[in-house]
């Protein structure tokens, strides 16, 4: 069963207008409308077969060094679909997807969207009990595994309503059929290197038989439209409750269209390679990898596990790419290392952010490495995500550093005080959102979709921001990890800014800890670059750079941070075991 949009009338903010609406149009770079038509394509599917015929000749992934072709991937895909149909998924059903970065993931992606099925993308990292919830509260019934994770699925399958199992191994698409290459590379890391622990999933296809399978099956074109669900995708959302926002074919298409007219003529559409190490089952790169470039006409190089730099550097060392996307910690890595900055930059034109804050001392090494900004965005899972965009012009860029940018085309933004009232320009409150790209609202959850929608469909996002008076939105932090220090308002934002700027910092987390004089105290987390840290030295930094109740009190360093799939630092986690802490500490004091 599914909800649709649901309006807190409890909540309604007045209906005049604010003097924000559409202050935005006049900073519009040239050539980029007000409007979009996101009426262009009626569903994912025509938009996939739309593309794939238009560049078929050309490569459109590349994994572990071996390409995929624009027609070889509509031919996988057509035949995975035509397994599908054949297995006996529905339109509607959902097909949990749990694969990396590999040629297997977009196959599996436009497959299961071809077979009229909604996707569900699943972390491969998850562990059983969070596999569990996803599978159970979708009402996933197909899955598609890596034999990696095989293990982790066999320990959550019992009580799901999983029926169809299809495993694949990291070599099965490098090639036609499984060729020298991937037998080596299934070889080595089953035997090897033993990344595949023991299982037990006696009712598991392998893909390579599906796509066989499927090749010599017909397919029954299932008629997908616009207010079709594409996708589930899940996420902690603005409440912190994991749930599935209600992507639908039109709201994802209405995202790549509204991002490919901000583009306009910056990108070429005859040449762009684009860096993917952010996965493809996350809403971002998603779509703004696996999409926006697919309608491109691009090449996607696939990286499996960002985090080893050391294979990253091997893939790429021979790669030329004009594009990539990343987030703050993983920008921040690739600038450690010295083989990426000793790289020839003279072909990027377009290094993307998004997902978390990008630090200006990131953003100005990166800038001094590769002559290049960092252009950030911004959105959140449950619009697709893209609700601003900077210019892709470069030097539009130089006056507009640390500013996510201007609404989308077809995008209106507001920003919403705690009495429910419209803030005004250069007013700070929670960021607001109404567009076509705007989710359904969450799987099965009314009342959770209930408490993010206000009157007249406004999406509240839960982060504070402002807006100048040229359109420009400036994000100050998240409503739920600002800290009330003597009742002064303090964004972690701010202080990770300032000690990122320390060159001994490597990363930095900024909370609020109970206090019962000052009501919260700030603590921060830091790994550090510089061994010889110590934390009254950087307190004292903080001190010649931020008024005094803002300073951190406490200073714990670490060998590294909590960070979700996609690199950004739980300051959640951090919190809430610090909490644990201080509660523990409590409970053990006699008396």
């Amino acid at each position: 069963m599914t909800h649709r949009m649901t309006n807190n009338l409890d909540s309604t903010p007045p209906f005049d207008k604010p003097d924000t609406d559409g202050i935005w149009f006049a900073s519009y770079p040239a050539g980029v409308p007000h409007e979009v038509d996101v009426t262009r394509y009626t569903s994912l599917v025509q938009f996939f077969d739309d593309c794939t015929t238009r560049f078929r000749e050309r490569e459109a992934y590349v994994s572990a060094g071996s390409p995929m072709t624009y027609a070889a991937l509509a031919r996988k895909a057509t035949a995975f679909a035509s397994w599908l149909q054949g297995a006996g998924v529905m339109p509607g059903e959902r097909v949990a997807i749990m694969l990396p970065n590999t040629l297997q993931y977009p196959v599996a992606l436009f497959g299961a969207l071809k077979a009229g099925a909604t996707v569900v993308n699943v972390n491969p990292l998850y562990t059983a009990r969070e596999l569990e919830h996803q599978l159970n509260d979708s009402g996933a019934q197909t899955i598609v595994v890596f034999e990696s994770f095989a293990k982790t699925l066999a320990d959550a399958l019992p009580g799901t309503r999983v029926e169809r199992i299809v495993l694949t191994q990291l070599g099965d698409l490098l090639g036609e059929g499984l060729n020298l290459k991937g037998r080596f590379i299934n070889f080595m890391l089953r035997h090897v290197k033993k990344v595949v622990p023991p299982y037990s999933l006696p009712r598991a296809v392998w893909l390579l038989d599906a796509l066989e399978q499927g090749a010599r099956a017909p397919r029954a074109p299932v008629a997908a439209a616009r207010d079709d669900l594409a996708f589930l995708q899940y996420t902690g959302g603005t409440t912190g409750v994991a749930k599935g926002a209600m992507l639908t074919h039109g709201s994802i298409l209405a995202n790549v269209l509204q991002a490919k007219a901000w583009i306009a003529d910056q990108l070429n559409a005859d040449a762009e390679t684009v860096l993917t190490p952010l996965p493809l089952y996350h809403i971002y790169s998603l779509t703004v990898n696996a999409l926006i470039f697919m309608l491109l006409g691009g090449r996607n190089i696939l990286i499996a596990n960002p985090r080893d730099m050391k294979r990253v550097m091997k893939t790429i060392r021979h790669e030329r790419f004009s594009c990539i996307s990343a987030v703050n910690t993983l920008y921040n890595a690739f600038l450690d290392n010295e083989e990426f900055r000793a790289r020839d930059f003279s072909g990027l034109k377009l290094a993307m952010a998004g997902g978390m804050a990008t630090q200006k001392a990131i953003a100005d090494r990166f800038r001094a490495v590769t002559g290049k900004p960092i252009v950030e965005g911004y959105g959140l899972t449950e619009c697709s995500p893209i609700v601003t965009l900077n210019p892709v012009d470069l030097d539009h860029l130089q006056d507009f550093a640390g500013s996510i940018g201007l609404p989308a085309p077809s995008t209106q933004v507001r920003f919403r005080r705690d009495d429910g009232t419209w803030a005004g320009i250069g007013e700070a409150g929670e960021l607001c959102v109404k567009g076509p790209q705007v989710m359904r609202g969450y799987w099965n959850r009314p009342d959770e979709t209930a408490k993010v929608f206000v009157s007249d469909g406004w999406l509240t996002t839960g982060d504070i921001g402002v807006m100048d008076a040229r359109g420009y939105i400036r994000l100050i932090d998240r409503k739920k990890d600002m800290i009330l220090v003597s009742g002064f308002n303090v964004y972690p934002n701010e202080i990770e800014d300032v000690i990122a700027t320390h060159p001994g910092v490597r990363e930095v987390a900024a909370i609020g800890v109970p206090d019962p004089v000052q009501g919260e105290r700030v603590k921060v987390f830091v790994v550090r670059r510089d061994a010889t840290l110590t934390a009254d030295a950087l307190i004292q930094y903080c001190r010649q750079q931020l008024t005094g109740y803002k300073v951190p009190r406490m200073v714990e360093f670490r060998d590294a941070l909590p960070q979700s799939n996609i690199g950004k630092i739980l300051r959640r986690e951090l919190r809430d075991a610090e909490i644990a802490k201080l509660e523990k500490d409590d409970a053990s004091r006699p008396g």
